[in-house]
C-alpha cells in the first residue's frame, strides 16, 4: 500500500507539472500562424521585378499586381524556424479574345542566399489552356531549419524570395496585362522537426552590414521585414516538455518495476531470530 501512495503521489506530481505546460501549448496561438481565411489581411498592390526591388509580404496577406505577361514578379516573406510554408498564386488572364495560344506559368521561392528550394507538394508550374480565365500555383516548403551543415541545401530562417513569371507563351501575347494574386501560409510543425543549433543570423539582406556596424537595433531594410514577433533562434521547442514527460514516466516505471520484483518481506514459515 505505501508503494501504491508512493506512485500515486508522484504520478498527481507529473500531471500538475506537464498539464498546465501542456494546456499553455495547446492554448497559447502560435506566433507565426497565418490569418484565418475570413480575415485575411490585405497586402501590397505591387510587386517588384528583381530581388532586390522584392515587395515585403507578411504570412496570411494576400498580395496583389498589375502587370504585362513576361514579366518577372517578385515578393519577399520572413520565414522563421519550424515553420512550414505554403505559397499560393492565382493569375487572371487576359480575355480570350485577346490571346493567340495557350501559356505556361510557374511560381519559384528562393531563401535568402538565393538559393530555389524545392516544392514538397503543390502544382509549381501550370498550363492555362487559351480559353482559361485564369491559372492557379501553389508551392509547399520543406520545414525551415534553425541551422544546417554547410555543404547542405536545408531552408534557413530568413528572407524567401517568390517569383512569379510566365515560361511559355505566344511572342504576341507577350506584353498582354494581367493581374497576379499571391499569398504565403505558414504551419508550426512543433519539436518533431527541431534540430539542436541555430544561426547566430537569419539570412536577410544587410544583416552582416548592421553586425558590421555593431548595432543590434540598425534598421533592416523596408523590402525584407521579420516575422510579427521577432526571430526566434530556435532556442526553444515544445520537445522540451515531451522530454522531461519521458523522464518522469521512466522513473515511475522503475518504481513500479521495483515494487513487483523486490517481494513481500520474510516468508511466512521462516522464524523470526532470536
Amino acid at each position: 500500500m505505501r508503494t501504491v501512495r508512493v506512485l500515486t503521489a508522484a504520478a498527481l506530481a507529473a500531471v500538475g507539472i506537464l498539464g498546465p505546460a501542456g494546456a499553455a501549448l495547446a492554448d497559447t496561438p502560435s506566433p507565426s500562424a497565418s490569418a484565418s481565411p475570413g480575415a485575411k489581411a490585405s497586402g501590397p498592390t505591387e510587386a517588384g521585378t528583381a530581388f532586390r526591388t522584392a515587395t515585403a509580404i507578411r504570412p496570411g496577406q494576400r498580395a496583389t499586381a498589375d502587370a504585362s505577361t513576361g514579366d518577372y514578379l517578385y515578393w519577399v516573406v520572413p520565414l522563421d524556424s519550424g515553420q512550414r510554408a505554403t505559397v499560393k498564386a492565382t493569375v487572371k488572364l487576359p480575355p480570350a479574345a485577346n490571346r493567340h495560344s495557350a501559356s505556361t506559368w510557374q511560381l519559384d521561392v528562393y531563401d535568402g542566399l538565393r538559393r530555389r528550394q524545392a516544392c514538397t507538394y503543390g502544382t509549381q508550374q501550370a498550363a492555362a489552356a487559351k480559353e482559361a480565365a485564369s491559372v492557379e500555383l501553389s508551392c509547399t516548403l520543406r520545414t525551415v531549419r534553425p541551422g544546417a551543415e554547410p555543404w547542405a541545401n536545408d531552408p534557413l530562417p530568413g528572407s524567401y524570395y517568390v517569383r512569379l513569371t510566365v515560361v511559355g507563351v505566344a511572342e504576341e501575347d507577350l506584353g498582354l496585362p494581367v493581374r497576379a494574386e499571391v499569398e504565403a501560409s505558414t504551419r508550426d510543425t512543433g519539436g518533431a522537426f527541431a534540430v539542436d543549433g541555430a544561426l547566430a543570423k537569419p539570412l536577410v539582406p544587410g544583416i552582416g552590414k548592421a553586425a558590421q556596424a555593431g548595432s543590434a537595433n540598425a534598421a533592416q531594410p523596408a523590402a525584407v521585414g521579420e516575422p510579427a514577433d521577432g526571430w526566434s533562434g530556435g532556442r526553444w521547442s515544445d520537445r522540451w516538455i515531451w522530454t522531461a514527460a519521458g523522464g518522469i514516466l521512466g522513473a515511475l516505471a522503475g518504481i513500479f518495476g521495483y515494487s513487483l520484483t523486490r517481494g513481500r518481506g520474510r516468508p511466512s514459515g521462516v522464524p523470526p531470530r532470536g
